[in-house]
């Protein structure tokens, strides 16, 4: 077993981990489990005794304190799953080393090119290995790169009873790209009373807010007749659920919003003359803002099914996950030190903000106070995904500093 963190990420992107929206099971598809027992058995052999695998498909272990003070247990967490976004079937990944700029081509589809123009934290790269894909598939560092960098981290304290630290729980989930990786989550047996998802992009990072997120499922039924006898009779489901998708505002949309601008996404729609269903995400930071769109939305239709007097519809929001700063504001210590850490490992620290969730978002929910630290990826969810070693290693050294500082500041 090799002990550098791109050694263990090479070995695990490899290890077919996507999850499955549909799946009712957990984990979402059995091949999560796959990695899941490979990390046991490495965590197993640096010494860490409790490593386990339960029938969830969730790893839990811990690395014990080696001071005699009590000093707070701390959780670090990252997932194992990949997104259904796009195929993580034979990953083939290439590492580009002394990267010296410039676009970079990748070899398996050579139509897949990650532009500078598009990706220019690449210039902050210059002398660094970079690790892509061949083009083919995704690359996984969403989130092996920060299962990989626990990993080197946990192996770090275990080989170094010098550094002093208290008890480090360590987590890692199935499940979390499809929104459900603290589903089953045991944080009585977990037994931390802090944690941090290393589950971040840029190095320097770390992040204690998110976006509140709500689902919005749209019914509608229409008036179904033989169309050689439908005229002022008949009225189409599914023309219907085009009309309510065309007067969605451009200028609260994904692609038209950044920052700390919310937006409506539109994500499936289904339908037959009768009946049509129209699937939503919500996005914002604040409540009052989810409200205000979910209105939005409702209003739209309202209006639409007016012009059918035939017709009707239901509409559900159902809550997704919460903004953690509400959580994450109360205890103001955990950011802190997670922020002197980064200093520590040698960068400037970043205070931000993530355009969607995490794990963190509900754990923080459920009990567990929970921001996000850099894992070093870019691209994620995408063929032109990709991540540095430099970074990574650097995601390391903040874990290892992260437990000092915990342990000195009790």
């Amino acid at each position: 077993m090799t002990d550098t963190v791109i050694d263990r990420f090479l070995r695990y992107v490899v290890i077919d981990t996507q999850s499955d929206a549909k799946s009712k099971t957990t984990p979402t598809t059995e091949k999560q489990k796959t990695l899941g027992k490979l990390l046991v058995e490495e965590l197993l052999a640096m010494g860490v005794s409790d490593a386990h695998l339960d029938e969830h498909g969730y790893v839990y272990a811990t690395v014990p304190s080696n001071v005699d003070k009590p000093v707070p247990v701390i959780c670090f967490c990252s997932h194992m799953d990949t997104a259904p976004d796009f195929t993580g079937t034979n990953v083939k990944p290439q590492i580009i080393r002394n990267y010296q700029g410039g676009d970079i081509r990748l070899s398996g589809d050579p139509q897949q090119v990650i532009r500078v123009s598009d990706h220019p934290v690449l210039l902050d790269q210059i002398g660094n290995d970079i690790i892509t894909t061949d083009g083919t598939t995704l690359l996984g560092a969403d989130d092996k790169a920060g299962v990989a960098e626990i990993m080197s981290a946990a192996q770090i304290l275990m080989d170094n009873p010098d550094i002093k630290h208290g008890a480090i729980r360590i987590l890692f989930t199935p499940d979390e790209e499809v929104g459900r990786g603290a589903d089953k989550v045991d944080l009585k047996k977990l037994g931390a009373r802090f944690g941090y998802t290393i589950d971040g992009e840029t190095a320097g990072h770390i992040e204690d807010e998110t976006f509140s997120a709500d689902g919005v499922e749209i019914t509608i039924a229409g008036v179904a007749i033989h169309p050689g006898f439908a005229k002022g009779k008949m009225e189409n489901a599914i023309k219907i659920a085009g009309a309510i998708i065309d007067r969605l505002p451009k200028d609260i949309a994904p692609e038209s919003t950044e920052g700390r601008e919310g937006f409506i996404h539109p994500t499936g729609v289904t339908g037959t003359m009768e009946k049509a269903s129209l699937s939503m995400i919500v996005r914002d930071f604040e409540d009052e803002g989810l409200a205000t769109k979910e209105a939005l939305i409702e209003g739209i239709v309202k209006q639409v099914i007016a012009a059918y007097p035939g017709s009707s519809y239901t509409f559900e929001v159902k809550q997704q996950y919460r903004n953690m700063k509400a959580i994450l504001a109360r205890n103001p210590e955990i950011t802190d030190n997670a922020l002197e850490a980064v200093r520590r490992a040698g960068m400037t620290p970043v205070r931000g903000s993530i355009r969607g969730g995490t794990d963190g978002s509900r754990l923080s929910f459920m009990g567990l106070p929970c921001p996000n630290i850099f894992a070093g990826g870019h691209a994620f969810h995408s063929p032109l995904e990709w991540v540095s070693r430099q970074d990574m290693e650097r995601a390391v050294n903040t874990l290892v500093e992260l437990a000092k500082v915990w342990e000195e500041r009790v």
